[in-house]
C-alpha cells in the first residue's frame, strides 16, 4: 500500500508582550501610519528576555499534539524550521525533545521565512518512505533578539511566536505535492554578516551590528518574493492537476500585507481566499505559516475538505509551495457553530 502523509494537528504560540508601531518611534524616523501603509503591521508580539525559542516552540508543538489527540510519546522525529534558534549546536530541536521529555531524531531546518515548506517536504519525505510515522514539525522564532533598532527598514517587520504541525502517515495523500527553490546568487540582500565562520564574533563584528538582519535592497526583495512565491504556486498547481479556482485557502508567508496581496494579483485568486494575518503578528519568519494555519483553522476558515495552498519566500534566497487537502473538522464546528 503507498504511503502518504497529512497534517493531523497544528497549534501555535504568541509571547504575551505585544508591542505596536508607536513602540519604535523612540529609535526609529517612523510613526504608525507610515508602517500600516507600507506592510499592514500594527503591533508585534516580542518575547521576554527569559524565553528561548524552544519555550515558544514546546507551547506550540503542546497546542498541536492536543489537537491531535496525541501524547508526546508517540512522536518518532522532531524537526524544527528557525534561524533564532537557542544555540548554534545542539539543534533547538534537541532542545524542544528534551522539554517534551521524549527520545526520538530531531534536528533543524534553516530556510529562513522558507523553513517551514522545506520542513513539509521533509517530512512528507521521512513518511513516505517508511523511515517515520508521526512527526512533530515547527516553525519557531525569536527575531526581536537579531534585530537593528537602529534600521526602520527591518526592525519595524517582525516578530516573535511558533507554530507546528502533527504530520502522520495516511491511507490518503493530504499533503498532495510541493515545490522548493533557492537561488544563492542573491543571499547577500537579506542575510546575517556575522556570526559564522565567514565573520567569526568579535568586538568589531558586534560594534558594527553584524549580528543583526541586513536587507541592503528591499525593492529587490519585494521583487523577487512576488515573482518567486507566485511562480511557485503555479508549478505546484500544474504539477497536481489543479488550478487557482480549485483552491480553497491560499496560505502566504505573512511578510507583509503588500506582498501578500501582490502575489494574490499576480496568482488571479480571489483576495477572499487569502489570509492575512499579520496585523498584529508582524513576520514571523519560520512560524508565519504555521501560526496563520493555526489560528485560521481554529476561527473556522479553514473546513474538512478544503485545498490549502501554502507558499513562503526568504533569506537564501529560498522559496517554496505546498498543497494540502485537509482533513481536520474545524474546532468551531465540532463546538457546534457554523464555521
Amino acid at each position: 500500500m503507498t504511503r502518504h502523509a497529512t497534517i493531523a494537528g497544528v497549534g501555535s504560540s504568541l509571547p504575551p508582550r505585544l508591542v505596536p508601531n508607536t513602540w519604535f518611534e523612540g529609535f526609529v524616523d517612523t510613526n504608525d501610519e507610515w508602517i500600516r501603509e507600507r506592510t499592514g503591521i500594527v503591533a508585534r508580539h516580542f518575547a521576554e528576555d527569559d524565553v528561548q525559542t524552544s519555550d515558544l516552540a514546546v507551547e506550540s508543538a503542546r497546542a498541536a499534539l492536543e489537537s491531535a489527540g496525541m501524547a508526546p510519546e508517540q512522536l518518532d522525529m522532531i524537526v524544527v524550521a528557525t534561524i533564532t534558534g537557542d544555540t548554534v549546536f545542539p539543534a533547538t530541536a534537541v532542545w524542544v525533545q528534551k522539554k517534551l521529555g521524549v527520545s526520538c531524531p530531531a534536528f533543524d531546518i534553516n530556510a529562513a521565512c522558507s523553513g517551514f515548506s522545506y520542513g513539509l517536504s521533509a517530512a512528507t519525505a521521512f513518511i513516505t518512505a517508511g523511515m517515520a510515522d508521526t512527526i512533530l514539525l515547527i516553525g519557531a522564532e525569536i527575531f526581536s533578539r537579531i534585530l537593528d533598532f537602529n534600521d526602520r527598514g527591518t526592525c519595524i517587520l517582525f516578530g516573535d511566536g511558533a507554530g507546528a504541525t502533527i504530520v502522520r502517515a495516511s491511507d490518503a495523500a493530504g499533503l498532495e505535492g510541493s515545490i522548493l527553490g533557492a537561488d544563492g546568487n542573491a543571499a547577500e540582500i537579506l542575510w546575517m554578516p556575522a556570526g559564522g565562520t565567514r565573520t567569526p564574533a568579535s568586538a568589531e563584528s558586534v560594534a558594527a551590528r553584524d549580528h543583526s538582519v541586513r536587507m541592503p535592497n528591499g525593492r529587490e526583495v519585494f521583487k523577487r518574493a512576488v515573482t518567486e512565491m507566485a511562480s511557485a504556486c503555479r508549478q505546484l498547481l500544474d504539477k497536481s492537476g489543479h488550478t487557482v479556482d480549485d483552491v480553497d485557502v491560499l496560505i502566504p508567508h505573512q511578510a507583509n500585507a503588500r506582498i501578500m496581496s501582490a502575489v494574490v494579483d499576480r496568482l488571479g485568486i480571489d483576495p477572499v481566499k487569502a489570509i492575512v494575518d499579520v496585523a498584529e503578528v508582524g513576520n514571523t519568519s519560520a512560524a508565519s505559516i504555521p501560526i496563520a494555519l493555526d489560528r485560521a483553522w481554529r476561527a473556522g476558515t479553514i473546513r474538512e475538505g478544503d485545498l490549502v495552498l501554502f507558499t513562503s519566500f526568504g533569506a537564501g534566497l529560498t522559496w517554496g509551495a505546498t498543497l494540502v487537502r485537509w482533513t481536520l473538522a474545524s474546532p468551531v464546528a465540532a463546538a457546534g457553530t457554523s464555521a
